[in-house]
C-alpha cells in the first residue's frame, strides 16, 4: 500500500509540475508577445512621424543593428527603403496582407511563420498621407524554439522540484499508512486511527467475534473427535479425495506401523498391502472396499467407504476392526461342529452294527454278552459325551453353580483316591501333597478340574511313572499344580490343548477313551473362577499344569454366582 500511495504522489507531482510549466511558460509567451506588439505600433507611429517630417532622411539615421526592421513601400508594393537590407534587391510587397490592409484601412497587421528558423516575424503597417505604406517588423522565436531553449532550466527545474516530490511523498506515505500498519486487528475497536476506518473497524470487530465462536466450536468439535477416536479400540483414517490421509488415530498407527507425522502422506505409502490397496480403489470407484490383513498373529478386516458431497467423491474412510477373536470362534465353531458329528457318529456306528447284527441273529449266544457289552460301552462314552459338552455349554451361558468354602488339599486327595485303580492298572503313581488351603469357590468345578488334570497325567504316562499334586498357598493366592513325567506335549501343540476336541495324538486318545474335552472344561472353569491357567510342557519328560487361585475369596466372573446360602458373593 505505502507503494502505491508513493506511486500515486509522485504521479500527482509530475503531472501538476508539467501542466504547470506549460501553462506558465504559454502565459508568459503570450504576455511578452503582446508587449513586443504594443511595442512595434509605438515604434511605428515614431518612424511615422520622423518619414512624414524627414523622408528617407530619417531612416537612414536609424541603427541598422536594431532589434526592428523598418520598411518603407511605394504604393505600388515596391520598397523605397529598408533598414535590414538593399530595397533594389528586394521583390514586391504588393500581396503582404498587412500591406493590403494598411491601404485599405489605414492600418495593418500580419504574422508569418518561418519553418526553418523556428520563428515569426510579426508586423505592423500604416498609410501615411502620401499614399505609401510604413512597415516595421520584428522577429521572435515560436513556442516550440522558446521549449528548446528553456529545455535545460527547465529540466533542472523538473528533476529538482521532482526530488524533492520524492522526499516528501515517501515520508507523506510512511505518515499515512503507518497508523494502518499500528492497527491492532485482536482488538479492532480500542484503535485510535482515521475516522474513515470506523466503519471498517467496527466490521472487523463483528466478523473477529463471529470467526472466534466459529473456531472454538470447531476446536471442540475437533477435541471431541480426538477424545473419540483415540479411545476406539478399531482404528480410524479419513483420507481426502487424493488418497493423502488426513486423519488417523492411534489404533490405526499401531496397526500399520505408521507416525503421527505420516498426515499429508499417501495412505498407499503407509500401508503398502495389495489388497488394501484395492480396497482403497473400489471404495473411489464403487462407493465400497473391503480388505482382511494380518499382523502380528491378527486378523484385520478393513472397511473402506467413500465419502461424497454434492454427488462427488471428497474422501474416504477406513475402519479397521480386529476381527481374531471371531474368526478363531468361527473356526471353533466349525471345528466343534465336525468334531461333535465325528464323535457321536462313531460309538453310534458301533452301537448300531451290534444292534444289527444281534437283530438279524448273526450273533451267536455265547457272543451276545461281549456285544451287548460293547454297546453299553459305547453307550456309556456317548453319555459322557453329551455330559462334557452340557457342562462347557452352562459355563458358555454363564450358568450360575453354588459357591462354598472348598478345602483344595483334601480335594485333591479324594481326587486320588478315586483314580487309584487307573494309577495301578497304568503303573503310576500318583500322590497329593502340599498345604491346606481354602478357597471359595464352586466345589464341582474344582473337582472336575482336579480330576481331568490328574486323569490325564496319568493316561498319559509312562509305566513306573509318577503324578503330583500340590496345593500350597503364597501373597494371597491359592496355587494348584499337577505335574508329571508322562509323554509331554510338543510346543507346537501347547496352545492348542485347551480347546475343545483337540488331540496331540488322535489314535492315543481314541485308545485312552477319552472325549477331547477335558482340558477345555478345565480351561472354561478355571476362567469362570477368575484363575489363572498355564501349561509347561517337554516331550519325553512330563507336563505340568498350573492354576492360581484368590484365597478365601472368590470374586466369580458371571453374575448370579450364589454360595449355598444364597447369599449373592
Amino acid at each position: 500500500m505505502t507503494k502505491k500511495i508513493f506511486r500515486s504522489i509522485m504521479l500527482c507531482a509530475g503531472v501538476v509540475l508539467l501542466a504547470s510549466l506549460i501553462v506558465i511558460m504559454g502565459c508568459l509567451y503570450d504576455y511578452f508577445g503582446g508587449v513586443q506588439e504594443r511595442q512595434l505600433r509605438d515604434e511605428l507611429s515614431f518612424a511615422a512621424a520622423g518619414v512624414d517630417s524627414e523622408g528617407a532622411d530619417y531612416l537612414s539615421r536609424l541603427d541598422p543593428r536594431a532589434d526592428f526592421r523598418v520598411t518603407w513601400i511605394d504604393a505600388d508594393g515596391s520598397v523605397l527603403f529598408d533598414t535590414k537590407a538593399d530595397q533594389t534587391s528586394m521583390e514586391n510587397h504588393a500581396d503582404r496582407e498587412e500591406f493590403q490592409e494598411a491601404l485599405r484601412s489605414g492600418s495593418g497587421e500580419g504574422v508569418r511563420y518561418s519553418s526553418t528558423l523556428f520563428e515569426k516575424t510579426v508586423y505592423c503597417a500604416r498609410r501615411l498621407p502620401d499614399g505609401t505604406v510604413l512597415r516595421v517588423s520584428a522577429s521572435r522565436a515560436t513556442a516550440g524554439m522558446l521549449a528548446v531553449g528553456m529545455l535545460q532550466p527547465t529540466a533542472i527545474v523538473f528533476f529538482a522540484a521532482m526530488l524533492l516530490s520524492f522526499l516528501l511523498a515517501k515520508r507523506l506515505s510512511r505518515r499515512i499508512v503507518q497508523p494502518l500498519n499500528q492497527l491492532d486487528l485482536e482488538h479492532p475497536l480500542e484503535n485510535d486511527a482515521y475516522e474513515e476506518l470506523s466503519p471498517l473497524l467496527g466490521r472487523i470487530s463483528r466478523q473477529s467475534s463471529q470467526i472466534d465462536g466459529q473456531l472454538r466450536e470447531l476446536r471442540q468439535k475437533n477435541d471431541e473427535f480426538n477424545q473419540i477416536t483415540d479411545s476406539m479400540k478399531e482404528g480410524l483414517v479419513l483420507l481426502n479425495e487424493k488418497g493423502l490421509v488426513l486423519s488417523i488415530n492411534p489404533a490405526a498407527r499401531r496397526l500399520f506401523g505408521a507416525k503421527p507425522s505420516c498426515v499429508g502422506d499417501d495412505f498407499l505409502t503407509v500401508e503398502r498391502s495389495l489388497g488394501v490397496s484395492r480396497a482403497v480403489q473400489s471404495a473411489f470407484s464403487e462407493g465400497h472396499g473391503e480388505a482382511r490383513l494380518e499382523r502380528d498373529g491378527r486378523e484385520y478386516r478393513l472397511d473402506v467407504s467413500r465419502i461424497e458431497s454434492d454427488g462427488a467423491a471428497v474422501g474416504a474412510v477406513v475402519l479397521t476392526f480386529d476381527v481374531t477373536e471371531q474368526t478363531l470362534a468361527e473356526r471353533t465353531r466349525r471345528e466343534f461342529t465336525a468334531n461333535v458329528s465325528h464323535e457321536l457318529k462313531t460309538p453310534l456306528q458301533s452301537i448300531m452294527g451290534s444292534a444289527e447284527l444281534i437283530e438279524n441273529g448273526l450273533v451267536r449266544p455265547e457272543d451276545l454278552p461281549r456285544f451287548a457289552g460293547r454297546i453299553r460301552t459305547e453307550a456309556a462314552r456317548l453319555v459322557s459325551l453329551i455330559e462334557d459338552i452340557l457342562r462347557l455349554s452352562r459355563l458358555d451361558e454363564g450358568e450360575s453353580f453354588p459357591a462354598e468354602e472348598v478345602e483344595l488339599l483334601s480335594l485333591a486327595q479324594e481326587t486320588v483316591e478315586s483314580l487309584a485303580d487307573l494309577a495301578r492298572e497304568k503303573q503310576v503313581t500318583l500322590r497329593a501333597t502340599g498345604e491346606s488351603a481354602a478357597v471359595l469357590g464352586s466345589r464341582r468345578l474344582l473337582s472336575e478340574v482336579l480330576y481331568n488334570l490328574c486323569e490325564n497325567a496319568v493316561k498319559y504316562n509312562r509305566p513306573g511313572g509318577s503324578a503330583e499334586v500340590r496345593v500350597e498357598s503364597t501373597d494371597g493366592r491359592t496355587i494348584l499344580t499337577v505335574s508329571d513325567t508322562g509323554i509331554g506335549i510338543p510346543a507346537e501343540h501347547q496352545a492348542r490343548v485347551f480347546e475343545r476336541f483337540y488331540r496331540v495324538d488322535k489314535s492315543r486318545s481314541r485308545e485312552s477313551g477319552g472325549t477331547g474335552l477335558g482340558l477345555s472344561i478345565v480351561k472354561h472353569a478355571v476362567q469362570y473362577m477368575n484363575g489363572k491357567l498355564s501349561l509347561e510342557s517337554e516331550p519325553g519328560r512330563g507336563t505340568t499344569v498350573r492354576i492360581e487361585i484368590a484365597s478365601g475369596a472368590f470374586s466369580p466372573r458371571l453374575k448370579g454366582f450364589e454360595n449355598k446360602t444364597g447369599a449373592a458373593q
